[in-house]
């Protein structure tokens, strides 16, 4: 049944390309719509405005420019509910709306309303302090920024750093992205990571919505700064070899009307589904109509937008669970059966859509990245279009922080079960790649914990200066965050994302500022100051994942095939597998070390080590040798032809890793 449902919605993507060929001349026009509506300066300077609000009754421009006269300069009516308004440059040949400032459409409905409304297709838009409401700003610099950079090859190897702009600062504010270029752009490329993945940067007017409730999708955050400033951010993270992925939102957006989508033209529909369809229950937002014509028409375009406006290299694109099915996810437990991902549960029109959107931006942009954030596991979301896939390259492999989690909060050392962890790690739909991370943002979040806070809680603020002798619990917690993350990286995906401040264990959890914490920035940021000074702990954990990204950068195992298994002992607690002709060596048991001990290895010859958790210098007990040389013996042993005797003089909690 897989393939002829599959043919079906293949066939409805093959119909819909032939139309966008018709209708548009194809889909590279068709998606470069930002180039002709919204606002758009002509070379004689003269500018024309351009808009779809298929029920409205007349359309207006107000603004700065005309003193905000409501009726002065009124769109006219095209065909298929277009609107249109020229306006010639003044009389010293300069445009008639300035640079930065403020305009509105004014739209009047057919029940007699007139609303004030920002373009759907604003580059630009700000908040006046005491305002709750977001203005729209003409944004057309005499300067705009000039990339000087390539955007770098895709990487084989895919480590992300899931950053989010406005937290990047000790500081108790909303933080720039001038900051981020200057002072945290150093840090990741220092840190190994060759890819940053972006969040809250689409405008949304909750800054507590973590930028997931968007208002205006072609504006850039303002509370950041400029438009300039965040292609500045993207051209040096260029410079310095990283790309940058957008976490795009287009699995639904604001209910705002004012500043936001939600009936721009007085309608319930325009741009969203109308009625109860229109409506995610859960999130209290809207949800796109992904057959209409316009909407495809903006959101194609708004992809295309961010990838040649501001160089971005690709997409995570948020909530792909939701559109794929009609009930959106919600209720449902997804244990894997097929009769879960086919049949009248599922959304074609968003199947087409995300089709459409992966076949585009693969065939224009070569080296394009894109990621989904599905829970639902939906078969052939990673293979390619013309397969009859839904052409994302990787997904994110999103069991595997729960499993880490549900460990921590369920079972005491000595009862973790090797399997059942190597299993998660490992369960993934052959040939679909996989993101795996430890935690990500959602872990980080109030009402959550991170992995550092599961496993060393309060002793956090009081136990982590590397000038007293550590006590147990930090010991564990230190020992177990950095093997969590080595398992992880090793074993979970072929790519890997860790959330800004948590590779060093960032000691408190993330809560923007709201009405419940009276507004307070205090955990709407990340103490990157903690990893400045010696004397504290957090250093160590970041030093074992700068080399953990390091020593994969030189070996390459995410890029390599899945990894060997030989060894996940019960009663040892030992995990040993092979990938990348790298052989990781876990010892996960609460109290026992083991000398001697009989490790399976593929190819014959000399091993020694190269990751090392139990160095001193990343908060270990610096208890291996490491100029010792561990020669294999030929014996079948765990189905492989070589082994050596490896000497674990290791005490609780620690795992090393070695290969030749």
């Amino acid at each position: 049944s897989s393939i002829k449902i599959y043919s079906k919605e293949y066939g409805l993507f093959e119909k819909q390309l032939t139309l966008l060929e018709e209708a548009e001349g194809g889909f590279d026009q068709f998606t470069r719509s930002y180039k002709s509506y919204g606002v758009q300066r002509m070379p004689d300077n003269s500018l024309v405005f351009k808009e779809w609000a298929p029920a409205a009754e007349a359309l207006f421009l107000t603004g700065d420019f005309n003193g905000w006269d409501n009726f002065s300069h009124p769109y006219s009516k095209k065909d298929f509910g277009k609107w249109e308004l020229h306006i010639p440059p003044k009389e010293d040949k300069t445009p008639a709306v300035a640079h930065n400032s403020k305009l509105k459409v004014v739209v009047h409905t057919r029940a007699g309303e007139r609303l004030y409304r920002i373009s759907p297709w604003a580059k630009y838009v700000t908040r006046h302090e005491k305002s709750v409401i977001y203005d729209w700003v003409h944004w057309d610099p005499p300067q705009p920024y000039v990339h000087k950079h390539p955007r770098p090859q895709k990487p084989r190897s895919l480590r992300i750093y899931e950053s989010h702009v406005g937290i990047a600062s000790p500081e108790g504010k909303v933080a720039s992205y001038s900051n981020f270029t200057h002072n945290v752009l150093p840090r990741i490329k220092d840190l190994g990571y060759n890819c940053i993945q972006l969040m809250a940067i689409m405008e949304h007017a909750y800054y507590a919505s973590f930028g997931y409730q968007v208002t205006s999708f072609f504006a850039a955050s303002s509370r950041y700064g400029t438009p300039e400033e965040l292609k500045e951010l993207i051209d040096v993270a260029h410079s310095l070899g990283i790309i940058v992925l957008l976490d795009v939102v287009h699995s639904h957006a604001s209910k705002n009307t004012e500043d936001g989508l939600n009936r721009f033209d007085g309608s319930d529909s325009c741009f969203f589904h109308s009625g109860p369809r229109g409506e995610h229950s859960l999130w209290d937002s809207r949800l796109f109509n992904y057959s209409g014509w316009e909407v495809l028409r903006f959101l194609l375009s708004n992809l295309r937008w961010w990838m040649e406006e501001y160089r971005f290299d690709g997409f995570r694109f948020d909530g792909v669970t939701s559109m794929l099915y009609h009930h959106h996810g919600i209720g449902s437990g997804f244990s894997g059966d097929y009769t879960e991902y086919f049949g009248l549960h599922v959304d074609e029109d968003s199947l087409v859509y995300l089709m459409l959107a992966n076949h585009i931006l693969h065939t224009l942009y070569q080296d394009c990245i894109t990621i989904a954030e599905d829970v639902s596991g939906m078969p052939t979301l990673c293979r390619p279009v013309q397969e009859g896939g839904l052409g994302f390259d990787y997904r994110l492999a999103m069991a595997i922080p729960d499993k880490w989690i549900q460990i921590l909060k369920e079972f005491k050392d000595e009862d973790w079960n090797m399997g059942n962890i190597v299993y998660t790690m490992t369960n993934r739909r052959y040939g679909e790649k996989c993101i795996a991370y430890a935690e990500s943002h959602d872990q980080a979040l109030v009402g959550d914990k991170t992995l550092a806070f599961w496993l060393m809680d309060k002793d956090m603020y009081t136990n982590m200066s590397a000038l007293i002798p550590m006590n147990s619990v930090i010991d564990r917690g230190i020992q177990l965050h950095k093997m969590i993350r080595l398992l992880t990286h090793g074993l979970g995906g072929e790519g890997y994302l860790n959330f800004m401040g948590n590779e060093f264990g960032h000691p408190e959890w993330l809560d923007f500022p709201r009405v419940g914490n009276n507004e307070s920035y205090h955990y709407a940021r990340r103490q990157f100051n903690l990893v400045d000074l010696d004397h504290l702990r957090y250093r160590q954990l970041y030093a074992f994942d700068r080399d953990m990204n390091r020593t994969e950068d030189k070996y390459g195992w995410l890029a390599a095939p899945p990894a060997y298994i030989s060894a996940k002992h019960e009663g040892d607690k030992v995990i040993v597998f092979e990938r990348a002709n790298v052989i990781f060596i876990f010892n996960f048991h609460a109290t026992n070390s083991y000398s001697n001990y009989r490790v399976a290895v593929g190819p014959p010859g000399k091993y020694k080590i190269k990751l090392d958790s139990d160095e001193i210098q990343y908060g270990g007990h610096g208890r291996l040798d490491h100029n010792t040389e561990f020669f294999t013996e030929p014996m079948e042993f765990n189905n492989l032809g070589n082994t050596f005797n490896q000497i674990l003089i290791l005490g609780v909690n620690y795992s090393f890793k070695c290969d030749f």
